[in-house]
């Protein structure tokens, strides 16, 4: 691998991203003012629903040991298994009211009125059974704070992809790669040049839009910033890979963005940006497993509001790795200049 050609390479790539003014805006004030739409939106009360985390398997018919409670209207009851994950969850006041019938306990957050209004709800239904109350304290994570993980990363994903994807193709198109291949430059050193402007175009963008909502709206911080840099770096290259492959051998735009669509779309809504994924279908949660989103909004919400460390994250980021590994690999190998 020639490093002139490399650096060459990749310096037209950066220069050709930064005069783009429209797609440089796009990154940028999108996922800003969608952080911004939703802290406005949603810092007033709200008409959501009570959610109750029950110990067990089964939700409903463990939350149906606990007498009537189980039968009243506007409360979602989800499966825990976690005990301690779910104790910090009401903490943060993810949950507002974590039950264990069993046991014959329950926990809430004296701070949170939810779990106030729940608790009397809980009494007054399930009367005559020895109920133990257990009290936990903690600051509430709004809603603006839990979905800025999601949008972030989905941001990263939209620009990873079609950065890279969707430019590759319209190279090959245009016959940019077939001129290219007249030239001493190499395959690696042009997927080389390619993945390293995205990759650290994505960083410093994503730290921009973080560093900007943050200093405006304030996000709660409990893990390190290094371990959250990490996630991001990580993720993107894992989102720049998929790309590669995408473009790998496509010959048209329309292709390219019919499957970059394809791709990007489920990831979106299955990989919890906007809701959370407990509740919904166990096939569904086993999918978004195979999503690259899901482990990057995972491990960086578990950084910011549960302190994790890169230890904690670890399987996160070897999945993350690995789909790096098979995808670069892959895309690699069916690559074609023309």
């Amino acid at each position: 691998m020639n490093f002139k050609r490399f650096w060459a390479l990749f310096l037209c790539r950066n220069l050709e991203f930064l005069r783009d003014r429209s797609a440089l805006t796009w990154n940028l004030l999108f996922p800003l003012s969608l952080i911004a739409g939703f802290a406005f939106a949603f810092s007033g009360p709200g008409l959501d629903s009570y959610k109750v985390g029950v110990l067990g398997e089964s939700s409903e018919d463990r939350a149906c040991e606990a007498g009537e409670f189980c039968q009243l209207r506007y409360i979602r009851f989800v499966p825990v298994t976690d005990l301690p994950l779910a104790v910090a969850k009401i903490q943060r006041h993810q949950l507002d009211l974590l039950l264990d019938p069993g046991g014959r306990r329950y926990w809430i957050n004296e701070e949170s009125p939810k779990g106030y209004i729940l608790e009397r709800v809980l009494r007054g239904t399930a009367e005559g059974l020895p109920l133990s109350k257990q009290t936990v304290s903690g600051q509430a994570i709004r809603y603006v704070d839990w979905v800025m993980p999601g949008v972030l990363a989905m941001n990263m994903m939209f620009s990873c992809l079609f950065g890279v994807g969707y430019v590759i193709v319209r190279y090959r198109k245009n016959g940019m790669l077939k001129r290219l291949k007249a030239t001493p430059l190499t395959s690696l050193e042009f997927l080389a040049a390619q993945i390293t402007s995205r990759l650290w175009l994505i960083l410093v963008s994503t730290a921009l839009v973080f560093i900007g909502t943050d200093q405006i709206i304030g996000f709660p911080m409990f893990g390190s910033y290094f371990a959250l840099f990490v996630v991001f770096a990580v993720g993107a290259l894992s989102l720049i890979s998929l790309g590669m492959l995408v473009a790998a051998r496509t010959t048209s735009e329309e292709l390219a963005a019919g499957l970059l669509n394809v791709l990007s779309w489920p990831m979106t809504f299955l990989s919890g940006v906007w809701f959370s994924l407990e509740g919904v279908r166990p096939i569904l949660q086993k999918a978004a497993q195979f999503a690259p989103l899901t482990h990057i909004i995972d491990a960086a919400r578990a950084i910011m509001f549960d302190g994790a460390g890169l230890m904690d994250i670890s399987g996160h980021l070897l999945a993350l790795t690995a789909m790096s590994a098979g995808a670069l690999a892959i895309s690699a190998w069916l690559f074609r200049w023309e």
